[in-house]
């Protein structure tokens, strides 16, 4: 195929990403895992890259867990988020950035909805009204948050403290990046690189030094899938997803893997765990497991922020031996420490992880 062909084909899998004037919709999973992600990513935009943001203090949940639990009904969720849609036009934003992949993809599903179907939308539009009063218009632009950070990915390896090397060997670290499936293959167009080719985290990793890691189970699920999870006598199914990347993963020997999903981070960091109760099986180097990181806090360590600050002391598996080998220095004090100094309970060590 000719270079032009190849460019054109590729071209079809990008996404228009606003480059400034952002209203942003936090997530609730994210928030209850992993609060110092979103709060980076606001500093990060704010203080690192002179962006305008807004972080509505009115936000509530989508209701999506409810939503694909079949407990909230469609009719409900796109009144929900149209309200969203109101609060960032009464706050003069038309760009808007979802923390959430389930949010994420939610959002996108109402979307192309109205697109197809006006009536939907008119219907949509009397119920906010009657419900609440309010208007809306739909955001120009739509985005997840892994799109701003990849969209700023060359601007950050500028800035950053740190690479994706290690600097007593030279070389590049091994990651592994799994993408939520409410990213790019429930609506393939809203994500870039879409279902086959999904490039939002593969380009983070290759601006900032490292070797992204291809694999047979690289585009298989985590394990989540709401009902796979929330009905208790399904968590088998669940966890043996998970079980079957891991197994897919472990000859590769990655040094962490980075995810997009708040759900898909917090499953492939303690079902590790769970695994290691079960079976006595670890995965990743002297039975250390493999750490599994959000996007944000990847950014955050190459940005030479305190790991600490990032959170990474509240994941199942510890992240100790992946700041070694980058070569960050962090206190080994501060790590179960309040920001005033106080010192938290320290967790109990794990019988089948090595820490």
């Amino acid at each position: 195929m000719k270079d032009e062909g190849k460019k054109q084909i590729w071209k079809d899998y990008q996404k228009d990403i606003a480059d400034d004037h952002y209203y942003y919709v936090r997530s609730c999973i994210r928030q209850s895992f992993f609060p110092a992600s979103e709060e980076f990513f606001l500093r990060l935009l704010k203080d690192d890259l002179g962006k305008d943001v807004f972080d509505d203090p009115n936000h509530t949940t989508c209701t999506g867990i409810g939503y694909h639990s079949d407990i909230v009904s469609f009719e409900t969720i796109m009144t929900v988020v149209a309200r969203h849609f109101s609060m960032m036009k009464e706050s003069g934003y038309k760009n808007i950035i979802i923390s959430c992949v389930t949010s994420f993809g939610i959002y996108t599903e109402i979307i192309e909805t109205w697109k197809h179907f006006p009536e939907v939308l008119a219907k949509t539009r009397e119920n906010l009204f009657k419900a609440t009063g309010r208007e809306f218009d739909i955001p120009e632009n739509m985005a997840h948050a892994s799109d701003i950070i990849y969209k700023f990915k060359d601007e950050i390896a500028q800035k950053a403290k740190y690479r994706l090397v290690n600097p007593i060997t030279g070389k590049p670290l091994n990651i592994v990046e799994h993408i939520g499936c409410h990213y790019s293959k429930m609506f393939p167009k809203y994500g870039v690189g879409g279902a086959e080719f999904p490039e939002v985290l593969a380009g983070m990793i290759d601006a900032w030094g490292g070797k992204v890691i291809d694999y047979p189970e690289r585009r298989h699920c985590c394990g989540f899938g709401f009902r796979q999870y929330l009905v208790q006598a399904n968590r088998g199914y669940s966890i043996a997803n998970s079980k079957k990347k891991f197994d897919s993963m472990e000859p590769y020997k990655p040094d962490l893997i980075l995810a997009n999903c708040p759900g898909c981070t917090m499953f492939m960091d303690k079902w590790q765990y769970t695994i290691s109760e079960m079976e006595g099986k670890t995965y990743g180097e002297n039975q250390q497991g493999i750490p599994v990181l959000t996007y944000e806090e990847l950014a955050g360590l190459v940005m030479g922020y305190n790991p600490w600050d990032l959170g990474l002391q509240y994941h199942q598996i510890q992240s100790e031996p992946l700041l070694h080998k980058l070569g960050i220095e962090f206190s080994i004090e501060d790590k179960y420490k309040t920001r005033d100094g106080r010192q938290m309970p320290i967790p109990e060590c794990p019988a089948n992880i090595n820490y």
